[in-house]
Order: structure tokens, then sequence, then C-alpha cells
């Protein structure tokens, strides 16, 4: 069996249950064909390299499985066949797997690495933007005593040109 790797870019917008129902899609797939799926590593969001269909960002993934080449006109015609795929590519990573079991342990690992990753990535993001928030509150409560001062100080100086005028 050789091992291929399927890199797609879907639309941003895309919600997550929709990028769930294509994984299944192309995880059943696979198994009609009796390939052997090793792993979806989902990249995120990033910028695309040139607007594709007015976006200019798209959410990427990677299937990585086993197969002998029949699948992978299935897994491409899913691909051109589902609006929300902006663009897609297949490459043959390994030209012969001999010891399947291993890679799928191998496989099973990275996807674990990965998922652990991903979390910590989210709790770092997510603290990040705690941190912004709090610091734009703090600046804005800075910024409103500020604000009443110069308040306080023009209706001193309408009080002078007021005896002023007198």
């Amino acid at each position: 069996m050789r091992e291929y790797e399927t890199t797609f870019i879907v639309q941003p917008e895309i919600s997550d249950e929709g990028r769930e129902a294509l994984n299944q899609k192309l995880d059943a797939a696979l198994e009609k064909q009796g390939s052997i799926r090793l792993m979806m590593d989902d990249v995120g969001k990033r910028k695309l390299a040139y607007e594709i269909k007015k976006f200019q960002k798209g959410h990427y993934a990677t299937l990585t499985y086993l197969d002998d080449g029949r699948a992978v006109k299935e897994i491409e015609r899913l691909l051109r066949l589902e609006e929300s795929v902006l663009r897609f590519l297949t490459v043959q990573v390994s030209d012969e797997v001999i010891d399947i079991e291993s890679r799928k342990t191998e496989a099973a690992e990275q996807e674990k690495l990965r998922k652990q990753r991903a979390a910590e990535r989210a709790a770092r993001d997510a603290e990040e933007e705690r941190a912004r928030e709090t610091a734009d509150r703090e600046a804005r409560a800075a910024r409103i005593p500020v604000a009443a001062e110069v308040d306080a100080e023009d209706d001193d100086d309408d009080e002078n040109d007021d005896e002023d005028e007198e």
C-alpha cells in the first residue's frame, strides 16, 4: 500500500458541523474503497497567498491515508463536487508502506500530539484575548477621568469669561 496526503482548503465561514460533515464523507469514501485512514490534521484558518473565489482566508485540513490508488480518484471527486472546498491537492507521501500497523500507531500518536498542541494554542489565544480586553478596559477607564477634568476646566473658563464681561 502507498501513503497519500490530501490537503484541502474550505471556505473560512463554514461551520464546525459543516467541516465535520465533509470529514465524515471523506472517511466513508475511504472505508468504501478499503483504504486505511491514518489521520486528519485540522490546521485552521490561514491567510491565502492569493484571493480564491473572493476569499482572503481559508480553513486548511490535511487527510493522510493508506491506499492502493483507487480511493484517490473518489476523494478528489468528492472534493471537486463540494462547493465549500476552494482548492485541494493530493500527493503520494510514500511509495510502499510495509509495516501498516506501526504506521497506524505512529499516526495516532502524531494526531494526539497535534490535538494537544491545538488545545494549548487555543488556551494561549484565549488568555491573550482576555489580557487585551483587560488592557482596553483599563485604557478606557484611564481616559474617562481625564475627560471629566477637561470638562471641569472648560466650565471654569466659562465662569471666568462671564466675570470678564461684567
